[in-house]
């Protein structure tokens, strides 16, 4: 960490804990081999799972509020691998900082304590780009990638709205692009890396959701991608269960950044699918 920084305070969230367990062990294996090991925010609770879209009611924002500001009584901002996590609790800050009248109301509900704005809300993409630096991951790659044809894939909870989210160009971004080269992978840009995978359309709309996320996959495929690489845990069953029934030889294996970070370091218990596929390259 860059000197002066705040000390992180890792919120896993619901999925991670549950579904996305080898998202979060991956992660952790990687922020540790990298000299930062994640700790829980203590006696954290679910971020709500959505952005609150009736702003008027200020409660709606307790659950995010309450883990912004259990971060801000540690000294500590908040870090987070799930980009559905991270857009919530973000959005929710750049809100209430913005808008004081309702952090003042919102904070006569609370009774651990007062939002004041004083956490920031990371994504540890961001940490790793911005704290960490590029050519420090590349020094602990211990087994490139080298030959692996790996697609980004962004959608759309990682960068948007871009004014609240901040974390890279929503039209033109570059940090997994520039984390998979620095793994040493052969990345591939494709048309529909930052578009929705259709996201929870699977449960009113599956037949949308399936278009979406198929056009995504598909996309990759065309441009010459051997797998997908994906910050959100989503994005990444979307995308693969839209593949169930395909063929093998035809299946993109949708894997975590933090998976092909593990492979990159050699730690192969957390690599998922890239561990066999790194070596098939």
């Amino acid at each position: 960490m860059t000197a002066g920084a705040r000390p992180l305070a890792y919120f896993p969230g619901c999925t991670l804990s549950t579904t996305g367990a080898d998202y979060d062990g991956s992660g952790r294996a990687v922020a540790e081999a990298l000299g930062m090991p994640l700790t829980d925010l203590e006696d954290w609770n679910c971020c709500g799972a959505s952005f609150p879209l009736t702003a008027e009611n200020v409660m709606n924002f307790i659950a995010p509020a309450r883990m912004l500001i259990r971060a801000d009584q540690s000294g500590q901002d908040l870090v987070t691998l799930c980009a559905v996590c991270f857009n919530v609790l973000r959005r929710s800050d750049h809100f209430l900082r913005s808008h004081p009248e309702a952090a003042d109301r919102l904070n006569a509900f609370v009774l651990e304590g007062s939002y004041t704005g004083g956490a920031s809300v990371r994504h540890l993409l961001g940490v790793l780009r911005d704290e960490i630096g590029w050519p420090a991951v590349q020094a602990r790659v211990t087994a490139p990638l080298t030959g692996v044809r790996l697609a980004p894939y962004y959608g759309c909870m990682l960068l948007r709205p871009a004014d609240e989210i901040g974390l890279d160009d929503p039209e033109s971004p570059r940090i997994l692009h520039d984390l998979l080269a620095a793994l040493g992978a052969n990345v591939v840009g494709f048309p529909r890396q930052a578009e929705c995978c259709g996201s929870t359309l699977l449960v009113s709309a599956p037949q949308a959701n399936d278009r979406l996320s198929a056009a995504v996959v598909d996309s990759a495929r065309q441009a010459g991608a051997q797998g997908l690489i994906t910050a959100c845990p989503l994005c990444q069953f979307n995308l693969e269960r839209v593949q169930e029934g395909s063929a093998p030889t035809q299946r993109l294996p949708v894997a975590y950044f933090t998976q092909a970070m593990a492979a990159a370091f050699g730690l192969t218990e957390h690599a998922g699918s890239l561990a066999a596929f790194r070596k098939a390259a």
